[in-house]
């Protein structure tokens, strides 16, 4: 039987092993050095950086999270429609927005369509789902499986990510 130390250094290096071939295997996902040909609008980081402010650049490109409570969208009720912030694509409807209490915009549904894509998000070990815009690859937030019916499921969205228009 291994002793005490020698398990716990076993445990570190196996999770430090994880977190590397995670990160690799997700290395496009997150920022700059995306390939080329992957979504309909695509500009360069230097386009990106250009078109967007500081604080949406390093949310939509580099898939950073704002505060909870920071964004004006988190309380906001009129009708109308939230669309990628980068591009522009319609990727929310208020009729299923809802207040899930976290401090982000959610909604319990995208708009119909492929509209907002999903992929595994390995930064946070399989215990959400990034959501992304599926025109731009613009990081949204994330998708949990703990909303609303009738799909049960909680987008949980950056406010700065989104711009809303009043129906």
């Amino acid at each position: 039987m291994p002793d005490a130390p020698s398990s716990r250094r076993a445990l570190l290096l196996g999770g430090v092993g994880l977190a590397a071939v995670a990160g690799g295997a997700a290395w496009w996902w997150a920022g700059r050095d995306r390939p080329a040909g992957l979504f309909e609008f695509e500009l360069s980081d230097a386009e990106w950086e250009a078109r967007l402010s500081e604080a949406e650049y390093a949310v939509l490109r580099l898939s950073a999270t704002e505060e909870p409570f920071s964004s004006p969208l988190n309380d906001e009720t009129r009708a109308g429609s939230y669309a990628c912030a980068g591009c522009g694509n319609v990727v929310y409807d208020a009729a299923h927005k809802f207040d899930s209490g976290t401090g982000w915009p959610s909604f319990w549904q995208a708009t119909a369509g492929d509209v907002v894509g999903v992929r595994p998000d390995p930064k946070i070990l399989g215990l959400a789902t990034e959501a992304f815009c599926a025109r731009c690859g613009g990081h949204l937030g994330h998708v949990f499986d703990d909303g609303p019916e009738p799909t049960g499921q909680r987008h949980c969205i950056n406010g700065i990510a989104l711009d809303f228009a009043a129906a």
